[in-house]
């Protein structure tokens, strides 16, 4: 079959590309290449792209394009059987600044995807989405899909729209969506301004780790391979369409105990300095994934000291190209 990923040369995008290739589909990527982070990271996953088509002998097509353009968007949907729309303009703190283009792209987008699947009979949609749903809830932790979702930044409140235009249109037209809530999302060519990413960077040059605010912030961190087999079973099963789910790692760590995990992986000698914290982070997220669990038979299976590990081993062997955006970051 004929697989569309939209911002497939993101992170997320990216490594659910090579899945798919591996997995014997044919793929079609659509991204603006938007330099929201560096692009040569983008440009190194789109080689990885490459190679994995020429290994695997599936067809692979990178185009240039932005979801908001609706005729390209149905060009592209109408020859393709699934759809993961991974596109979007990310980043909580940017969308402070600007609210109607999170508001242009994430949720005009959006809506350009799903019309064009209803219109080409797409076997399912597939939409990421984010803990930035939730908003602050604290007192709600671990969230669960049923918790009120109050987000509090411009990026959070489009991601529910375009949830719940998802939802609509399977109600309304019976266009089989899911939409995923990524809890901080980690692993290989992530991007580089990400607490892990800067943490083993500074450690690995034998600098301290620098922690914004005291370090009681507390993430739900989920590898990267986590969130692509929830993905890939979604080829196979309708049991999720119409619903949302969280996609999380079940547990939860503060910032603090991460770089100190990190620091005594790569330089236990260190010590671990403080800065202040930003305004629009979360102060907790964390998962229960247990519709997740029951409906996917959804299993996680890094924690975050193997995860870390993982990327740290990356890391060394990328450290030529991928330190210096780190560091400009």
């Amino acid at each position: 079959m004929t697989v569309l990923v939209t911002g497939g040369a993101g992170f997320i995008g990216g490594h659910l590309t090579e899945r798919f290739l591996v997995g014997g589909h044919d793929v079609v990527v659509l991204d603006s290449m938007h330099p929201y982070y560096d692009l040569r990271i983008k440009e190194h996953t789109l080689d990885a792209h490459r190679e994995t088509a020429d290994r695997s002998g599936q067809d692979y097509e990178f185009v240039e394009g932005d979801v908001r353009d609706a005729g390209l968007v149905e060009e592209l949907v109408s020859g393709a059987e699934y759809v993961y729309h991974q596109a979007a303009r990310a980043g909580v703190r940017d969308s402070v600044k600007a609210p109607r283009t999170y508001d242009a792209v994430n949720v005009d987008g959006t809506l350009n995807v799903l019309d064009a699947a209803r219109e080409h009979g797409a076997e399912r949609v597939v939409l990421a989405s984010s803990s930035s749903v939730y908003g602050g809830g604290e007192e709600y932790l671990p969230f669960s899909e049923t918790d009120p979702t109050t987000p509090v930044s411009p990026y959070g409140a489009s991601k529910l729209a375009a949830e719940r235009y998802a939802s609509a249109y399977h109600e309304v037209y019976g266009l089989p969506t899911v939409s995923l809530r990524y809890f901080t999302v980690y692993g290989p060519r992530m991007r580089p301004n990400m607490a892990i990413s800067n943490f083993v960077s500074r450690c690995v040059a034998g600098e301290p780790p620098v922690v914004y605010g005291d370090g009681n912030q507390t993430r739900d961190f989920t590898y990267i391979t986590d969130v692509v087999g929830v993905n890939e079973q979604l080829l196979e099963t309708d049991a999720a369409d119409g619903g949302t789910l969280n996609v999380g790692s079940s547990d939860n760590i503060d910032i603090e105990t991460l770089a100190t995990e990190v620091r005594d992986q790569v330089a236990p000698g260190l010590e671990i300095e403080y800065a202040e914290r930003h305004d629009a982070d979360a102060d907790h997220t964390h998962a229960d994934v247990s519709k997740a669990r029951e409906v996917l038979d959804y299993d996680p299976d890094h924690t975050i000291r193997e995860g870390v590990g993982k990327f740290i081993e990356w890391y060394r062997e990328n450290r030529d190209w991928y330190e210096p955006l780190v560091r400009a970051s």
